[in-house]
């Protein structure tokens, strides 16, 4: 059953990242992940100036087609530079659910921002950052949001090929993941606030991530992505791709979490 945002779960959840949709059937991949059992669609949205080695990506259009493809919560991971009141305005009007603030570039009114989707528009917030960070800026943001985003490190100049992630899993991402949920803990939010590793999870990894207390990974390459190139709609690979994760992620969360949704103590 699909549990929605900041509901925390025994179950570790899947969001699907849209990063590898092959835009020309977009509908259609969103509607076989959704039928698949996915808990949520991951959006990232630039702002050309942000990572600007790469166009923009993301926009109000792809949320748009996205939001009449799916019931599912949709996430704008908002990769941008100092993001403004108008831009979570528009995409509180587009049907998003979920916006996620970059620390390194949202600014010093951070706080505000999330004061402001929160209470204002009355979306659900989140923070993230890219590997590298110290996990002690999320600190402080843990009382007021509902979602903490750790994303490894990506070295996008080296050309991938096949159903393989841009992204590099180092051990740090593991401990350092396993800090932000200690964090959680202490705060008393383990129940209310998800931890999310994004980036480089697959069936093959994503089990040391749930036990260190994540509880929702983001996917695209394990989702859209094969041997041959992209996965298509109406073939049933999509479908394969989400079970061969979910059977993984099913065993871990029962071995690693309590059915509260915290993590287990290990002997």
């Amino acid at each position: 059953m699909v549990e929605p945002i900041g509901k925390v779960t025994q179950q570790c959840k899947i969001a699907a990242g849209l990063f590898w949709a092959d835009y020309a059937v977009l509908g259609a991949q969103v509607k076989d992940l959704e039928q698949a059992g996915v808990d949520w669609i991951h959006i990232e949205v630039r702002d050309g100036k942000y990572m600007d080695f790469g166009m923009p990506r993301g926009g109000f259009d792809i949320i748009e087609g996205t939001r009449k493809s799916t019931a599912l919560e949709i996430e704008a991971q908002l990769q941008m530079v100092r993001p403004t009141f108008d831009v979570f305005k528009q995409l509180a009007d587009i049907g998003v659910n979920l916006i996620s603030l970059p620390i390194e570039t949202t600014g010093e009114t951070l706080i505000q921002n999330i004061t402001y989707i929160k209470e204002t528009l009355g979306l659900k917030v989140g923070v993230w950052a890219w590997q590298g960070c110290p996990t002690l800026f999320f600190e402080q943001y843990i009382p007021f949001v509902d979602i903490i985003e750790y994303e490894s490190r990506a070295p996008f100049w080296v050309s991938t090929s096949g159903s393989k992630s841009p992204h590099t899993i180092d051990p740090i991402v593991v401990q350092s993941v396993r800090q932000l949920h200690d964090m959680i803990v202490a705060a008393g939010r383990e129940g209310q606030v998800e931890l999310m590793e994004d980036g480089g999870l697959n069936a093959g990894n994503v089990a040391e991530f749930i036990a260190v207390g994540m509880t929702v990974g983001e996917f695209s390459s394990p989702l859209l992505k094969g041997s041959n190139g992209k996965l298509q709609p109406g073939t049933g690979e999509i479908a394969a791709a989400v079970k061969k994760l979910r059977d993984v992620m099913t065993q871990a969360s029962d071995q690693y979490r309590d059915v509260d949704g915290l993590k287990k103590a290990q002997g």
